[in-house]
């Protein structure tokens, strides 16, 4: 019996040690009075993110299963299999079909989504957004952090290892995605004001954030424009594709790069010198709290969201309500930077 017992008590111990180890968001200090729900109601919840199967939303989906593991609500994500509007809009008319009681969003395409959106909000569905600062058709949009800043950001640190001279080119997932658009605005309005010796040449590229169309069409790019030295990569997988062409063309040294982007996908590049700077915050965090406030709005909490919230997740201790005319519109604080010396502090 004893030897019985003992087993049992490991097995359990490991058990812990896993569920432990699973929780990639850390929720120590989470409000959780603001997602209490009356007679432990339990809610269904559907994610929608741009594409499915790429590592930014894979970090994503981690954190609405933790979520889904520490409330028992039935949550889940979903996403086309390529960055298509189309199909984003076919999986939220199915939702709604099926009667969710909330959608969170990640769009694609703003314009898009905004009709079926509006569908969903008309029949009592509760919509939470993200990376959407000017969708219309939403209870509440979740951003990180200010658009414009994290651009200028990017271009403080790309004009610093151009020198503040030369030519760069910009890509963006969609010239529809309002928060991609926003990153480069704020990135050129740095760039005019701090560094006038730098041009963006072209327009901005739209990638589909793929990671083989942002190789190509900066390869493109650097065959009309030899003499670019630096890339600025608004959506995530730019900094793959900037990396690869870097690596393979011998461009080391001679072309720089700053975007997002994550450890996971372009570490070997960092840590190789191809590229030089990413910037990025963490989507499985972000998820969670698109899960809390859908959760609140459900509840009828609503006077309870507003400027100074504390979700109690890393990067949304405070957050701000930037425009007085949208008290819907919310950002938190939540960017990081990586480099080659500091990459290893992140483990996604």
């Amino acid at each position: 019996m004893k030897a019985l017992l003992t087993a049992a008590s490991l097995a359990l111990s490991l058990l812990g040690t896993s569920a432990l180890a699973e929780q990639i968001v850390d929720t120590s200090k989470l409000n959780n009075e603001l997602i209490a729900t009356k007679d432990d109601k339990k809610y269904t919840i559907a994610t929608v993110v741009k594409v499915d199967g790429i590592a930014w939303f894979d970090r994503m989906r981690d954190g609405v299963e933790q979520f889904k593991a520490d409330t028992g609500h039935d949550v889940w994500m979903v996403g086309p299999s390529q960055a298509d509007a189309a199909a984003q809009v076919q999986i939220i008319e199915n939702l709604i079909a099926q009667g969710v009681d909330a959608i969170a969003v990640v769009p694609f395409s703003v314009e898009a989504v905004e009709p079926v959106l509006k569908k969903a909000r008309d029949r009592g569905i509760v919509v939470i957004s993200h990376e959407a600062s000017n969708l219309e058709n939403t209870d509440y949009d979740l951003e990180a952090f200010d658009n414009l800043a994290y651009g200028a950001n990017l271009m403080k640190e790309l004009g610093k290892y151009t020198g503040g001279k030369g030519k760069y080119v910009a890509t963006v997932g969609s010239l529809t995605s309002k928060s991609q658009m926003e990153w480069v605005d704020g990135a050129v309005a740095y760039q005019k004001e701090h560094f006038p010796d730098m041009e963006m040449v072209g327009d901005r590229l739209e990638t589909y954030d793929d990671a083989a169309t942002d190789y190509t069409k900066l390869k493109e790019a650097m065959t009309t424009y030899p003499d670019i030295t630096g890339i600025l990569g608004a959506p995530m997988p730019t900094s793959a594709g900037a990396g690869r062409l870097i690596a393979e063309g011998g461009l080391k040294d001679k072309v720089f790069f700053a975007g997002t982007g994550l450890p996971s996908v372009a570490g070997e590049y960092l840590a190789n010198g191809d590229i030089q700077y990413i910037q990025f915050w963490d989507p499985a965090v972000a998820g969670y709290a698109m899960n809390m406030l859908a959760i609140a709005a459900l509840e009828g909490k609503g006077d309870q969201i507003k400027a100074e919230l504390n979700l109690g997740l890393n990067g949304y201790e405070s957050l701000i309500t930037p425009n007085e005319d949208r008290p819907n519109l919310l950002y938190g604080a939540g960017w990081v930077g990586a480099t080659a010396d500091n990459m290893d502090k992140y483990d996604f």
